[in-house]
């Protein structure tokens, strides 16, 4: 409890120091609303105790899109520890306490995944984002899972592909990008099957006492994989973009889970002790 206390003080003294920073780069435009996000993320792992493993390299192409699997809470975390990203969310996300007020300091993208209605919306304001140089990041599946399955990836949302093509005239092409997170083991235990709720958050598990558990544990190790990133231009098929996602991200986070990350050359590899840098 003590160490959830003292991480929860630490959490707020960070937030209350670099709001002001976001702030100001949201309201005058400035590079600062996509730098501070990254560096806030980086010091929440380190005070949580996430540690990442990278495996491959990510796209430095533009715009790109990156398609994912979701897990946890913590990927958004993770995600943001390692680069400028913007996220795309469910709209029930932005009223959450204090978590959707975070997502909107960070400029979440927010949809509503019941109202198909609303799906070209949704891809118009992805598509402007990626031509407004930021990455992307879309959980494919559509929810989380128990991190060791891989959900179907949904294709709707990749139609921001064609969107951002059509909207532009200095693109013809769309880069898009695979990304597995598995997590391995949390507070020095393997996570097998019987532990996997301790970190995936999934399911009808309350986030109070799961993100306390995870603060109390001490240390969470996360494989990042990156896949092989591909341009498409408007005569790809987004379902097709989503099944070869899909199957990418399928075999990265079995290899991850193995604990031999297939990477196809060594130099490409790197770790990241974040907590050391950040």
């Amino acid at each position: 409890m003590i160490r959830v206390i003292a991480i929860a003080l630490a959490f707020v003294a960070l937030t209350l120091v670099l709001l002001p920073f976001q702030l100001i780069g949201l309201a005058f435009d400035l590079r600062l609303q996509r730098s501070v996000p990254h560096l806030y993320h980086r010091m929440l792992c380190a005070l949580i105790g996430v540690r990442i493993r990278e495996v491959g390299l990510r796209t430095a192409d533009s715009p790109a899109l990156i398609l994912s699997n979701h897990a946890s809470w913590l990927d958004i975390c993770v995600i943001s520890a390692l680069g400028p990203v913007v996220f795309v969310a469910k709209s029930e996300v932005a009223g959450w306490p204090l978590l959707g007020w975070l997502a909107k300091l960070q400029r979440t993208i927010f949809i509503n995944r019941q109202a198909r209605h609303q799906t070209g919306a949704a891809t118009r304001e992805i598509a402007g984002r990626l031509l407004g140089g930021d990455a992307v990041v879309l959980f494919a599946e559509g929810t989380s899972s128990d991190g060791i399955r891989v959900l179907p990836f949904r294709s709707s949302l990749v139609g921001a592909v064609h969107h951002a093509l059509g909207s532009s005239a200095h693109h013809t092409h769309v880069t898009v990008q695979p990304m597995s997170l598995a997590y391995l083991s949390f507070s020095g235990v393997p996570l097998g099957r019987g532990l996997r709720e301790r970190v995936a958050w999934y399911g009808d598990a309350d986030l109070i006492p799961h993100l306390a558990r995870v603060l109390a544990s001490g240390a969470v190790d996360v494989t990042v994989s990156w896949g092989e990133a591909v341009a498409y231009d408007m005569s790809a098929d987004r379902k097709a973009i989503a099944r070869d996602a899909e199957q990418s991200v399928r075999r990265m986070t079995a290899a991850a889970l193995r604990n031999a990350p297939a990477a196809p050359d060594p130099a490409s590899e790197r770790s990241q002790p974040l907590p050391a840098q950040a």
